[in-house]
């Protein structure tokens, strides 16, 4: 980085916020939601004065804004199509190729939304050291390796379970399944999906809270990743509700499943409406 590091804050091996001194007094901090999210570093002076900003350049702030309008509006759809999918399950005809259909529809914008966070970690301004410290802004990439970034697997966790949701969604479609490969198929799959999505959170409050516990009320950021998860444990509470006892063939509690599919959703889609507020 040029200057020797201050301090550096995260969890385990993953680098969170790191603290430095810059040449002509005074101290840059990196944080990396904040300068993925918003494109930006902040500089304090030497002396009692506020912190300031330093933005990304201009191509970076663009390039920025267009992944989290697209990312934050799949979520947005995603979550409302698989709300109206539980919904049609709890109250509608009981047609379940209906709502499997409205589920399959909402799953192809969570897949959406899934890679093109994915596309914001991987594209979003890196930071540098020396003078007064900036962001920098690679070339375009469609895919990179990074597991020692938390953002990194945070993101990759999440379009993963994204993909595997799109396996539970397509083998709902089969007819003729036994118990057993209900619960192979369909079920099984819902509840990985469901685990990539926890996992997803978990780091990302790892991110946001640099591996300590922390609560942000005034902090958007910090409300997108707590609504998030909340959608990601209702999800997860409907997948178990949504187990086939091999006894009766019939759902462990099926009003649980579709309540929870439909809150956890509305969960998704009111972080995504909160994403569009969290751009550059």
């Amino acid at each position: 980085m040029g200057q020797p590091e201050e301090r550096a804050e995260g969890a385990g091996p993953f680098t969170t916020r790191l603290t430095w001194h810059l040449p002509g007094g005074g101290t840059a901090v990196w944080e990396s939601r904040l300068a993925r999210r918003r494109g930006v570093l902040a500089v304090r002076p030497s002396g009692a004065v506020p912190p300031r900003h330093t933005r990304a350049d201009t191509v970076a702030l663009s390039r920025l804004r267009r992944l989290n309008a697209i990312a934050a509006i799949a979520f947005v759809i995603g979550g409302a199509l698989f709300a109206a999918g539980g919904a049609v399950a709890q109250f509608g005809s009981g047609d379940a190729t209906e709502s499997a259909s409205i589920y399959f529809a909402g799953g192809l914008f969570f897949n959406t939304g899934g890679y093109v966070s994915l596309l914001q970690v991987i594209n979003a301004p890196r930071h540098v050291g020396g003078g007064e410290g900036r962001l920098v802004t690679r070339r375009w990439r469609w895919w990179s390796y990074e597991p020692m970034r938390v953002d990194w697997l945070s993101a990759f966790a999440l379009f993963a379970g994204t993909l595997v949701f799109a396996v539970n969604l397509l083998d709902s479609f089969l007819h003729g399944l036994n118990v057993r490969q209900v619960n192979r198929l369909i079920w099984a799959p819902d509840v990985i999906g469901c685990v990539l999505f926890l996992v997803s959170g978990h780091l990302g409050f790892v991110e946001m809270c640099h591996g300590r516990p922390c609560a942000r009320p005034h902090d958007l950021g910090w409300w997108i990743v707590v609504v998030n998860q909340l959608g990601s444990v209702l999800f997860m509470v409907s997948a178990l509700a949504a187990f086939t006892r091999p006894a009766t063939g019939s759902l462990a509690n099926a009003d649980i499943a579709n309540w929870g599919t439909l809150t956890g959703a509305l969960c998704f889609s009111v972080a995504g409406l909160l994403q569009l507020g969290e751009h550059p």
